[in-house]
């Protein structure tokens, strides 16, 4: 689909309202610099960003609380989850002077099919999947290739496990697999006082985010992990005006300590949505971890690992180190590269 070629007068809007904005932001930048220089903002101090609107960010300070702050001129880019260097103003208010330097980034394409950093310094990605409705395992594999080619540590978080049969039946045994594979898997339900047990012990110490299909209960967990914030969303929900911010922007919320002992949860509904239309074909296949040992070992360097002579991973299915369900699975992404990428709404 080709750009609509705009106008000689909407051009000039759109480069007007460009140059206004970059006014303002080079105005606000120097007025930062003559209060810094009279010492009008206190000593630097580190804060994580809770939120982010526009030029405007929510820093949590070190007690926890939140803090109105804007953005320097020259530290465009930051993203939910960073980790900064902030200076509090008279007034409440503050300014970030800097960035520390990320342990991880998650992206996402923008409509441009650009990738576009939503949230930083994330530990784990947890992949909710449920009993009901039962999870087909090329959709799990799926979640697992987009998660490993950001870097970040996958968990498969297996829900509703009240409705499994006693002998845990054929989801079980496809547990174990992934298990295998060395993946951490952990189980939950809502139904009992101690089903989130498991869930809270892999939430602590960790920056997580919560990503999978509609239906598997992702709003029913963030919500008994977040109990004190799920009626503040709600409320800001009601009015579309106050609301906007709460349903489009990642915000990093934190576990209440007598539950999960510094547990930290990055949530919204761009980052629960996930798929794979920004991966070629190699970073697919590297996405599958099993298959890491035999990548390069092919007899032709262009092998596409279908039906080539001399294919380490056929060999490998052959040989049974390689599940081929879990490669059937492989092929079945790598053709569909070009399909709608995962939908996964809250």
């Amino acid at each position: 689909m080709s750009k609509r070629k705009l106008s000689r007068q909407q051009r000039w809007r759109v480069e007007k309202v460009q140059a206004e904005r970059a006014q303002r932001a080079e105005k606000r930048d120097t007025q930062d610099a003559e209060k810094l220089a009279a010492g009008e903002y206190g000593a630097e101090q580190p804060g994580r960003v809770m939120a982010h609107f526009g030029r405007t960010l929510e820093v949590r300070n070190a007690d926890g609380m939140p803090v109105r702050c804007h953005l320097r001129a020259n530290l465009d880019g930051l993203v939910t989850g960073d980790r900064v260097i902030w200076r509090a103003g008279q007034e409440g208010s503050g300014v970030v002077v800097a960035r520390d330097e990320r342990a991880s980034v998650l992206k996402r394409p923008d409509a441009r099919g650009l990738l576009k950093p939503v949230a930083a310094n994330i530990d784990q990605i947890l992949i909710v999947f449920a009993v009901e409705p039962a999870p087909h395992p090329n959709l799990i594999d799926r979640y697992l290739v987009a998660a490993e080619a950001t870097g970040i540590a996958p968990v498969l978080v297996l829900n509703k496990t009240d409705l499994l049969p006693d002998d845990g039946g054929e989801l079980g045994q496809l547990l174990e697999r992934y298990r295998d594979l060395g993946y951490t898997v952990v189980r939950t339900t809502t139904a009992t006082d101690s089903g989130l047990d498991a869930l809270r012990r892999q939430l602590e110490g960790r920056t997580s985010v919560f990503v999978g299909q509609s239906g598997v209960g992702k709003s029913s967990l963030i919500d008994l992990l977040l109990p004190d914030e799920s009626l503040r969303i709600g409320a800001l929900s009601e009015d579309s005006r106050k609301g906007t911010h709460t349903t489009t922007t990642a915000r990093l919320y934190a576990m209440r300590t007598d539950e999960v002992i510094d547990g930290e949860l990055i949530d919204s509904p761009g980052i629960r949505e996930f798929g794979l239309i920004h991966l070629d074909e190699q970073a697919v296949t590297d996405g599958f971890i099993e298959f890491r040992p035999f990548i390069g070992h092919c007899r032709f360097r262009d092998c596409r690992h279908r039906a080539e002579p001399g294919c380490a991973l056929l060999e490998a299915v052959e040989a049974g180190n390689i599940h081929p369900e879990r490669f059937a699975s492989y092929r079945r992404i790598v053709d569909s590269l070009n399909a709608e990428p995962i939908r996964s709404r809250p």
